[in-house]
C-alpha cells in the first residue's frame, strides 16, 4: 500500500522526492583546527549516507564565532566553510536528495572558551541555568552580555550573509533555528527577554527580531528558500513563556503573511514528552499556509497517520537517523531500525557515525 508520506511534494520553491526530512542533529565532527570548517570524507559520507530523505536540514551551523555553544561546531559564515560545504551539498544533490543549512546563533547558551573568548550574548543580562562542554570540561554558561540595539542590526546582517553564503555553498535554501532557547527564541520568550525598548516588553517587540532576521533573508534568498525552526512549549536550556499561544500565535500569523516555505516545529519538549500544554499546533497547521512539518517523538504509524489526514505535510525525524542512514527504505518495508549509541553522538571519528549498517549492509 502506497502512503502519502513517501510521495513527492514541494516545500516552498524545493520540490523533494518524499515527506520524510531528516531534522538537524548536532555531530560535533567539524574540523575546529581549521575554523570550524565541514567537508572531511567522513562528514561528506555521512551526508551522502541519508540522502534517501525527501529534505535534509544540516546540523545547526552558526553565523559567527560568537555564535558557538559546543564544540567542532561546523559554521557558515568564512570562505573556507562554504567551500567546505560544497561537496557535502553536492554529494546530497547527486543522490537525489535536497538539503537546507540550519543557521543559528546561540546566544546565552554558550561560554567563553568557546566563542574565542568573547562574552556571550543575549537579548538580557539573564544568565541560563545550562552547562557548557568545552576542551576544559564542563563550565556553567555565565551571565551574558545585553545586545546593544546597534549590534542587533549587525546580527541581522550575519544571518543574512549565513543565508547568502549557504546558497553559494550549494544548498537549496536556510532555516532559521528559532527553537530550542537560542537566540532568536531568548528574544520571543519572557524569561529570557527582559528589554524595555523596542525589542522587548509587548509580544509585537519581542516577535521584532524574529521578523526582522527573516526579512533580511526573504530579501537574500527568496521566501520560498526560507524555513524556520520554533518549539513554543519546550523548557530547552532553561527558556520558557507566561504566555506561549499569543506569542508563537502572533508570529505564526506573521510569518504567514511573509510566504516562507515551511515552519519546523517541535511539538512538545524537545526529545521529550509531547503533551505540554501551551500552544495549539493543530491551530497552527490551519493558519499557516506554507508546509508544516511535524517533530518531535514520532514513530512509522504517526507519521503516516499526520500526513495521511494532513495534520502535517512532512514528519522530521531526528534520532531514528543517527541510527539509520536508509530510514526510508525500513519506513517503508515497516522494518526494524537499529538503536542508536548515545557515547557517540558527538564524539569525533567515524564510530557512531558512518558505521551503521543499512537493511542491505545487515542482510
Amino acid at each position: 500500500m502506497s502512503h502519502k508520506l513517501f510521495e513527492p511534494a514541494r516545500i516552498g520553491d524545493i520540490e523533494v522526492a518524499n515527506r520524510v526530512v531528516m531534522a538537524p542533529l548536532t555531530r560535533s565532527r567539524a574540523d575546529e583546527a581549521a575554523g570550524d570548517v565541514p567537508g572531511s570524507p567522513m562528514n561528506v559520507e555521512y551526508y551522502r549516507q541519508r540522502s534517501n530523505a525527501g529534505l535534509i536540514i544540516s546540523e545547526g551551523t552558526q553565523v559567527s564565532p560568537v555564535g558557538k555553544g559546543y564544540m567542532a561546531t561546523p559554521g557558515i559564515y568564512s570562505d573556507a566553510q562554504v567551500e567546505g560545504w560544497k561537496p557535502i551539498t553536492q554529494a546530497v544533490h547527486e543522490a537525489g536528495s535536497k538539503i537546507v543549512a540550519q543557521i543559528w546563533h546561540v546566544g546565552r547558551v554558550t561560554h567563553p572558551h568557546l566563542t574565542g573568548g568573547a562574552q556571550p550574548i543575549a537579548p538580557s543580562a539573564v544568565a541560563p541555568k545550562v552547562v557548557a562542554y568545552t576542551h576544559a570540561g564542563k563550565v556553567e554558561a555565565p551571565e551574558p552580555r545585553a545586545l546593544a540595539l546597534d549590534e542587533i542590526k549587525e546580527i541581522v546582517a550575519e544571518y543574512r550573509r549565513g543565508a547568502a553564503n549557504a546558497i553559494r555553498a550549494g544548498f537549496d535554501g536556510i532555516e532559521l533555528h528559532g527553537a530550542n532557547g537560542y537566540l532568536i527564541d531568548q528574544f520571543l520568550r519572557d524569561g529570557a527577554n527582559k528589554r524595555t525598548d523596542e525589542y522587548g516588553g509587548s509580544i509585537e517587540n519581542r516577535v521584532r527580531f524574529a521578523l526582522e532576521v527573516v526579512d533580511a533573508v526573504v530579501a537574500e534568498i527568496g521566501a520560498g528558500r526560507v524555513g524556520i525552526r520554533l518549539s513554543p512549549v519546550t523548557p530547552a536550556n532553561d527558556l520558557a513563556d507566561s504566555n506561549p499561544q499569543a506569542v508563537f500565535g502572533h508570529l505564526v500569523e506573521e510569518l504567514n503573511k511573509r510566504n516562507i516555505a515551511f515552519i519546523h516545529f517541535v511539538e512538545g519538549a524537545t526529545g521529550g514528552p509531547r503533551d505540554i500544554p501551551g500552544f495549539d499546533f493543530e491551530w497552527a497547521r490551519k493558519t499557516f499556509k506554507g508546509t508544516y512539518i511535524a517533530n518531535n517523538g514520532y514513530d512509522r504509524q504517526m507519521a503516516i497517520d499526520a500526513v495521511e489526514s494532513g495534520r502535517a505535510d512532512a514528519v522530521a525525524f531526528g534520532r531514528a537517523y543517527i541510527a539509520n542512514p536508509d530510514l526510508v527504505q525500513r519506513l517503508k518495508l515497516n522494518a526494524p531500525f537499529n538503536t542508536p549509541n548515545p557515547q557517540t553522538f558527538y564524539a569525533p571519528g567515524e564510530a557512531g557515525y558512518i558505521d551503521y549498517p543499512t537493511l542491505d549492509q545487515a542482510a
